[in-house]
């Protein structure tokens, strides 16, 4: 027979959806979504070229990739990160933190308000942890080193009498209990950092040729973002391992001009970005484009020492200081090379080997030609086929014929991001080292000693609570 305060009251739909939003399962399985479709977004390009989506996915589904890149880009996996199913995602996982939080925060929230309070005996023989030693003395100089342990292991105690005798009681680290929550708070502010990142910020690129300028960055199918000012690649230089064509360093000059002034510059390598106004350019890659405008640059020292820097565009020509030998650029090879049969040819399209062939000449009749190579000092020295020295030319660049390219990326969620991390690692902190400790120590004076008894409890690491209640005995007994 059910009787009248058997009934339950029937929940209504708020309260239905409520138990759903908050609950742990339901935690489980948006997680779980968010994870599973991040690695489909990690897979898959995003917000690439259709072709190249294409490509990518023929080796997968073979003829049937443009049917397949349909059905992806139509579910929103090409631009994954910013679909309304992807941040409603992120919204029920947020939603849901919050309302585990609503729902169980407020009896986490009393237990850290409530001080400790001493307890009953009954109470006090069901605690987890306790022990029990004898002292020889009086209750005084029991409690003067019973409160003197307890300092020296962390805690602030307390002292209460009453009819059952004295009891000291001390706990530390309450607000730690509040850590798991402190991690709830501190995902919700990463998500929203990182949708102000997807939403206001931009991540695009930028090929600057030497001694070229640009006001805009470009993003995905090229479209042109606005920087707010003005970028100048001043000078680019790729560093090789001494003997190979293995790339060991490049670098980029930069320059920011703002309303017609130069604002900073900065040399910037990889993993060494420049930063302003809230853009960051890195230092991605790199290639070759030569123009009629660039320069061949020489430092051109005469047999007798005097020396002159100069440039050159092709086909011009330069002095030996001293004498009246000129020097005209006839040919250049960006990665000049020698088969066995001792035939020259260009063997890549980048600046890996850069020479440049110089004719000279004297009182307008050809003396000697040479190939001078940037990275072979010993091709400097200029000798004609009498092997007299006619003085040195050093080669150093070809400059306006290499391009630097730049990652050009704006994140104004970034530091949103960084404060949620701030805060996660306090509450993992809080929530896996730190643990709410209580102790009681009741003295009870029998004959010429004193009775100690010791509780205990804690809501994790019970080891180490254990090990300072042992410390506390071992203080006490000195």
């Amino acid at each position: 027979m059910v009787t009248k305060g058997d009934i339950s009251k029937p929940s209504n739909v708020t309260d239905k959806i409520w138990d759903l939003l908050s609950s742990v399962k339901f935690a489980i399985i948006i997680f779980t979504l968010i994870a599973l479709t991040s690695i489909i977004g990690t897979v898959i390009e995003q917000r690439a070229e259709p072709a190249k989506t294409i490509e990518f996915l023929s080796k997968i589904f073979g003829s049937s990739a443009p049917t397949a890149y349909r059905i992806i880009d139509t579910l929103g996996f090409t631009d994954m990160y910013r679909s309304w199913w992807f941040l409603a995602l992120l919204f029920l996982f947020s939603a849901n933190l919050i309302l585990c939080s609503i729902d169980r925060l407020p009896r986490i929230w009393k237990a850290v308000k409530e001080p400790i309070k001493p307890i009953s005996p009954d109470i006090f023989n069901s605690m987890p942890i306790k022990k029990e030693i004898s002292l020889k003395g009086k209750t005084d100089k029991a409690k003067e080193l019973v409160e003197s342990a307890l300092k020296k292991i962390g805690f602030k105690p307390s002292v209460y009498n009453d009819e059952a005798g004295m009891q000291i009681f001390a706990e530390k680290w309450k607000e730690s209990r509040l850590g798991v929550y402190v991690t709830h708070f501190s995902i919700i502010i990463i998500l929203i950092g990182s949708i102000i990142g997807i939403f206001f910020g931009f991540n695009g690129g930028l090929n600057l040729l030497e001694g070229t300028t640009s006001s805009v960055a470009y993003v995905e199918g090229g479209k042109p973002i606005p920087l707010g000012f003005t970028i100048r690649c001043d000078d680019f230089e790729v560093l090789f391992y001494e003997g190979t064509d293995t790339p060991k360093e490049f670098k980029s000059w930069l320059t920011v001009i703002e309303n017609g002034k130069e604002v900073l510059k900065k040399e910037i390598e990889v993993n060494e970005p420049l930063r302003y106004k809230g853009i960051t350019f890195y230092q991605s890659s790199y290639g070759f484009n030569p123009t009629r405008d660039s320069l061949f640059k020489f430092t051109v020292r005469s047999k007798d020492g005097k020396k002159e820097d100069v440039q050159i565009k092709f086909e011009e020509s330069f002095t030996i200081p001293g004498t009246n030998i000129k020097g005209i650029v006839k040919d250049f090879s960006p990665a000049l090379g020698m088969d066995p049969s001792g035939r020259l040819f260009t063997y890549a399209e980048m600046m890996n080997n850069p020479a440049v062939l110089v004719e000279f000449t004297e009182d307008g009749r050809k003396i000697h030609s040479q190939w001078v190579l940037k990275r072979y000092p010993q091709t400097w020295k200029i000798t004609d086929e009498r092997d007299i020295n006619l003085g040195i030319v050093e080669f150093h660049d070809l400059w306006g014929s290499q391009f630097t390219g730049l990652q050009v990326r704006k994140d104004p969620g970034v530091w949103i991001v960084y404060l949620g991390c701030l805060i996660m690692g306090i509450g993992l902190y809080a929530a896996f080292f730190m643990s709410h400790q209580r102790i009681w120590v009741r003295l009870k004076e029998d004959k010429n000693s004193v009775k100690i008894n010791i509780a205990a409890s804690t809501n994790k690491n019970r080891s180490a609570l254990e090990q300072k209640i042992d410390k506390l005995i071992k203080l006490v007994n000195q």
